[in-house]
């Protein structure tokens, strides 16, 4: 036998040792789910994130004919979670339950810290809701507007005081950015969570503060907190009589808490589609739309498509807000 003629066979053989797998895959993908997926929430137990997460974890069970597992690894501010699913198989049996708007804001915050990256180590399954967010204030003057807290802060300079959560919360992201919009000077004030600093601000000792809907709902309706406005593109049915802020004078502030489903870089797009297509049909029925509700997060239905664009959208609105408020971790 030729050594061309060797060469031949083994190309032969290699060929199809590559059909074969090839043909492999497709089949495990087309039998998928084949066993149990574990969808890892990056927080403890009985949070938004959490309870969003069991809400599709449990209809995705009997939508996919496999058992969907929640595995809460809190700790890091979602980043141990997040990362145990980034390093994880990408074979659609390991899954995030992300607060991804926390996560975004992380990329950069935390940037040269983590030991992952947001846009190159996971993909998006689905952006699945939105947590709105409100500035609120105390109901007596000096403010009863967004646009009387604006030129309030203008006349102002260095004296007004706003509350946050925490350097990498949403509500401190949302409070810069519209700090930055307006050209305000104002005094930041940072509490260890958001009870506390909604305490202080019912009691008088900051202004105002930028809080998640569902969080300051019931100090609104006792009249102990007044919204100001909402930071979405339109009115929100929790408060509809409360203006965005766009219509408040202030266009450009639209900020939500995002939660949604990840994956590991590499999971076959069939796999992605697949696990999208079937939330999609979750959030569209009525009773998971009132689960969410219930956690104060409107159901959102796009593609994995749309939510890559969502999510990088996120990290870029949020790494230039870090930049030019130059925002340090607490």
């Amino acid at each position: 036998m030729t050594t061309h003629s060797l060469c031949r066979g083994a190309t032969r053989l290699l060929a199809a040792a590559a059909s074969a797998l090839l043909l492999a895959a497709g089949a495990a993908q087309a039998q998928y789910p084949a066993k149990t997926i574990k969808l890892v929430v990056p927080y403890p137990p009985g949070g938004a994130t959490d309870v969003i997460g069991r809400v599709l974890a449990q209809r995705l069970s009997t939508a996919l004919g496999q058992q969907v597992v929640i595995d809460n690894r809190g700790g890091a501010g979602g980043n141990i979670g997040a990362e145990a699913v980034a390093k994880a198989e990408p074979d659609g049996y390991t899954l995030l339950m992300g607060a991804l708007t926390s996560h975004s804001i992380m990329a950069t915050l935390e940037k040269g810290k983590l030991r992952y990256d947001l846009g190159k180590d996971l993909v998006p399954v689905a952006v699945v809701g939105s947590v709105p967010l409100a500035g609120v204030g105390t109901p007596p003057p000096p403010v009863k507007t967004l646009k009387e807290l604006v030129d309030h802060a203008r006349a102002n300079p260095g004296k007004l005081t706003y509350a946050s959560s925490g350097a990498g919360a949403p509500q401190r992201m949302c409070a810069e950015l519209f700090r930055l919009k307006v050209g305000a000077d104002m005094i930041h004030v940072p509490y260890k969570g958001s009870g506390p600093a909604m305490g202080d601000l019912v009691g008088g000792q900051v202004l105002t503060m930028c809080e998640t809907v569902p969080a300051s709902l019931q100090l609104i309706k006792a009249g102990k907190l007044r919204a100001l406005a909402v930071t979405m593109p339109e009115r929100i049915s929790m408060l509809p009589d409360v203006p965005t802020a766009a219509e408040a004078g202030v266009p450009g502030i639209e900020v939500a808490s995002l939660f949604g489903v990840m994956a590991p870089a590499g999971t076959p797009a069939p796999v992605v589609a697949k696990l999208n297509a079937e939330i999609q049909k979750i959030l569209a029925t009525p009773e998971a739309q009132e689960q969410l509700l219930l956690q104060g997060a409107y159901a959102i239905r796009m593609s994995p498509e749309q939510s890559g664009d969502r999510i990088r959208r996120e990290i870029a609105q949020w790494a230039r807000v870090i930049d030019e408020a130059k925002i340090k971790t607490d």
